[in-house]
């Protein structure tokens, strides 16, 4: 019985150290193994309400939103990736609005950004395809 207190405990230290709910509704699911362990119930009844409890407290917390994912677009974040913001030099754009330009002291593909007049001179790299750099002219960021 006092295995699953244990395990409990140490769910949530591991709760505090990592910040996500996931370890939190496990604990809780856990001491409801001890709980019910302590009234005397057979040990697949404990891992039976383990299950149920855990289960039932991630639908809630899906449901409410609190696990809710927080989706983080890195094409075009700055905080997740350094060259957003960046300014490239462009001689000149080719077919499709794409060029090759000099960056970081390698040769990347680029396109220009829809709806920017295809000029050559400075400009903004605001997301990266892939392998592609998307640009719009300085002028107009």
């Amino acid at each position: 019985m006092w295995f699953w207190f244990v395990f409990a405990l140490a769910a949530l230290i591991g709760e505090v150290l990592s910040g996500t709910f996931y370890l939190l509704l496990i604990a809780v699911g856990l001491a409801a193994g001890g709980i019910v362990a302590a009234l005397g119930v057979s040990f697949p009844m404990q891992l039976l309400a383990v299950a149920v409890v855990t289960g039932l407290g991630l639908l809630v917390l899906r449901k409410t939103h609190v696990l809710k994912k927080r989706e983080i677009n890195a094409a075009t974040n700055r905080d997740v990736n350094l060259d957003i913001g960046q300014v490239v030099s462009v001689a000149g754009w080719g077919q499709g609005h794409t060029t090759q330009v000099r960056y970081r002291g390698a040769l990347w593909s680029a396109r220009l950004a829809a709806g920017y007049p295809a000029a050559g001179g400075s400009h903004r790299i605001v997301e990266i395809d892939g392998s592609v750099l998307v640009l719009v002219p300085l002028q107009a960021s």
